[in-house]
């Protein structure tokens, strides 16, 4: 509870501080919806819009006369109108000015108003402005009676609520603005375009958004680019008012000799600074994270040319822009969001449609109340005239009451039947108004505006007759901004984004560097540098110690092969360094709990593989074919309620397996199928065995195993165990590893072993 002292009473109330702030804080944001952020449906401007335009017509600003100070402007814009700070007021001014702003400038500016580096405009007392004629436009007939006025803040001046806006000025020149838990972001759009589909709205009431955007192609921004959004989002963002457009600036290959080249930009995205836009490039090209770009160079002068340098002349253009779109702004999305004030000040989304027709049903509506108000200077002006030839029918008698009557006005309106009015005009008249040819001429008047009377009469009853005024006021504007204008011709064009390169983007973005992947025991992986470490003095957490180590490239991808029978991808490039102990394994494969690494590859895809389960089953599989797009992983091989026990690349024709049963089978490779998935086949016999390794090799080196010592051997009389698949193999041979395994786990031991050899 607080006391609040009312200023206009003097008394003290008591009021629930939650309310009073709520209160408080509910006129602040509609406020902040009503007279700031959010545009007007009708003539599209937010109010400093609009008293700026109106201020800039009471200076008598018009295209065709003389610049005038901005600061002239400004002050009184912010003397009469707008109770705001003089620099916001500029501001606002300066970018209706920017022709790479604003589609159609509605202020024609002399002087410095900034530049598309993002450079600010001069002080207002260097600059000078005065109205375009979309300007014109919007403001044409204001004083015919069009609009309604209010009194302003300090109630000395009246301003409009809205312009008659003869220019489809909302959709034209778009909108931004953030207010209190709504915004609104409005693209610029062609004008020539607009005016189209808004005879095509007049002509058929009942005409559907997606038949308007047969005219209406999209945005049009004023910096041009390439639209590379699909005309499906493109339809539903209209229909529903909400949706987005991705924009790619323009550009092109110049040829420089023997094979050289060079990729120009011509045009960037909408709203995108470009001396940030380079220091943005400049700054990816010293982090290393462009591999393909050598070199970027801003040579612009009036017109944009930014100079990309590929690395080579052997680049891939479109993958050296493609990875340019995603890491900079040479690509962006803008946003759509429909979100205007309607007729009633409430602000809601819209569609395309809506939008359209409520600027139409605006434009009626001033075309009737300035014909009413024509109406009425025409009935006046008869009402005179009608006086007048009353004078000529007996100006003898109209002189001599004039010249000898007390009270004339009276007199006459007595005699001739006049009202107050004719009477005062007659009592007005000039002598030289009583010739002959004057009375022709106020005859021939008459019947002229008689006619236009009639034809006032006529439209103001008529709503077909008052569409068919709209329509060709519209078609006039859209004759003003034709494709074949310099403003009206579309900057902006469509294209299509083109095949998904993301993969090849991001492989071209990496470095391409040596490294080793170490996974260790307890699970933790990592990639150090360079291929010339020491395995053995490797550091690892206590009680840890290496499982896996693969030499690659971070260019290269991994294949994991878990116990549970699943393939799982490994991007090298997004591996940790090898300062620390590196990131859980299954922070980078989505191996589950009760399951644990197997096996891990350098990916090859045209390599074969031999996988089998405890159970006794496998199968070959090639590697293309188990690459796993999504973190969790490719079921390959149906495991039941066992588990993988091996995956082994294919180098011979020779396959040997173990088992528990102390034997060893050697086959050709040729029993064994390739799938691509399943159980698999029976690859070793004996009943109550359970498979333990296996292991391909070829004719000519001869099966090879390691011993518990560590010692490396080579059987050559291999074939005392060979023979078909299935079968329950033979006594494994003097010196085999009492594990069964034809390799030790420890990798180590492995790299000792082959060194020694």
């Amino acid at each position: 509870m607080g006391d609040i002292l009312t200023p206009e009473s003097g008394e003290i109330f008591e009021e629930p501080f939650d309310e009073a702030l709520s209160k408080r804080y509910l006129a602040y944001a509609l406020s902040t919806i009503t007279q700031r952020a959010l545009p007007d449906a009708r003539d599209g401007l937010k109010p400093v819009h609009r008293r700026i335009l109106h201020a800039m017509r009471v200076l008598k600003l018009n295209p065709r006369d003389a610049f005038k100070k901005s600061a002239r402007v400004v002050g009184d814009v912010i003397g009469k109108f707008h109770p705001h700070g003089d620099q916001a007021v500029y501001d606002a001014l300066v970018r209706l000015a920017q022709d790479f702003a604003s589609r159609y400038p509605l202020v024609e500016g002399q002087g410095n108003f900034g530049n598309i580096d993002g450079d600010g405009a001069a002080a207002m007392r260097y600059t000078e402005a005065r109205l375009t004629e979309a300007a014109e436009l919007l403001l044409k007939d204001i004083d015919q009676g069009t609009v309604d006025f209010r009194e302003t803040y300090d109630g000395s001046e009246e301003e409009p609520l809205v312009l008659p806006a003869a220019f489809p000025n909302l959709l034209a020149n778009g909108a931004t603005g953030i207010a209190v838990g709504m915004a609104t972001s409005i693209p610029p759009h062609n004008a020539h375009e607009l005016c189209r589909a808004a005879r095509a709205l007049i002509s058929n009431p009942e005409v559907s958004v997606a038949q308007m955007l047969r005219s209406v192609k999209g945005p049009d921004f004023p910096t041009g680019g390439i639209c590379v959004e699909p005309k499906e989002a493109i339809r539903e963002a209209y229909e529903t008012g909400r949706g987005g457009f991705r924009l790619r600036a323009r550009w092109e290959t110049e040829e420089l000799g023997r094979g050289t080249w060079q990729i120009v930009v011509t045009e960037i995205p909408y709203q995108v600074q470009k001396s940030k836009l380079v220091e943005r490039i400049a700054q990816l090209l010293d982090q290393k994270k462009l591999p393909l770009l050598e070199d970027v160079r801003d040579e612009s002068a009036e017109d944009i040319r930014l100079v990309l340098v590929p690395k080579s002349k052997n680049v891939d253009p479109e993958l050296l822009m493609a990875a340019l779109f995603k890491m900079s702004d040479l690509e962006t999305r803008i946003s759509l969001n429909l979100n205007v004030l309607d007729p009633s000040g409430t602000p809601r989304v819209m569609s395309l449609k809506e939008v359209m027709r409520i600027w139409l049903d605006h434009r009626r509506e001033v075309v009737v109340r300035r014909s009413e108000t024509r109406l009425s200077k025409v009935e006046d002006r008869l009402e005179v005239l009608a006086g007048y030839i009353i004078v000529y029918a007996d100006l003898d008698e109209v002189i001599r009451i004039i010249r000898f009557e007390d009270e004339p006005k009276m007199e006459l309106m007595k005699r001739f039947d006049l009202s107050d009015r004719q009477a005062e005009a007659i009592l007005n008249m000039r002598l030289r108004a009583l010739r002959k040819l004057e009375e022709l001429e106020i005859r021939k008047e008459e019947t002229t505006l008689k006619s236009e009377r009639r034809e006032l009469k006529a439209l103001i009853d008529s709503d077909e007759i008052q569409w068919a005024r709209v329509d060709e006021e519209v078609a006039s504007v859209e004759e003003k901004f034709g494709p074949n204008t310099e403003l009206g011709a579309r900057k902006t064009q469509f294209g299509d984004a083109g095949a998904d390169v993301s993969d090849a983007v991001a492989e071209a973005l990496i470095v391409k560097e040596p490294v080793i992947v170490v996974v260790s025991q307890k699970g933790w992986i990592r990639a150090l540098k360079g291929h010339g470490h020491d395995i053995s003095g490797i550091a690892f957490k206590e009680g840890d110690a290496a499982l896996f180590t693969v030499k690659c490239e971070t260019v290269d991808k991994l294949i994991l092969f878990g116990t549970d029978g699943k393939f799982y991808a490994i991007d090298t490039s997004k591996l940790p360094g090898g300062r620390g102990h590196g990131d859980p394994l299954r922070l980078h494969a989505g191996l589950p709990e009760d399951a644990a690494p197997l096996a891990l590859f350098k990916h090859e895809p045209e390599r074969e593989l031999l996988i089998a389960s405890r159970a006794g089953n496998g199968f070959l599989v090639r590697e293309g074919d188990v690459f796993a797009t999504k973190k969790g992983g490719k079921q390959v091989l149906n495991v039941g309620d066992g588990e993988a026990i091996a995956c082994v690349p294919v180098v011979g024709r020779k396959i040997a397996v173990s088992n528990s049963k102390k034997r060893l089978l050697i086959f050709d490779i040729e029993d064994l199928p390739q799938m691509t998935r399943g159980k698999g086949v029976r690859l070793m016999g004996g009943k109550g065995a359970e498979l333990i390794d296996v292991a391909t090799f070829d004719l000519e080196t001869g099966l090879e195993w390691i011993d518990g010592a560590g010692r490396r051997h080579v059987s050559a009389d291999w074939q005392e165990w060979e023979g078909k698949r299935a079968q329950a193999g033979t006594t494994r041979p003097r010196g085999f590893p009492k594990t069964g395994k034809f390799l030790p786990a420890d990798p180590v031991a492995v790299a000792r072993a082959m060194d020694s050899a």
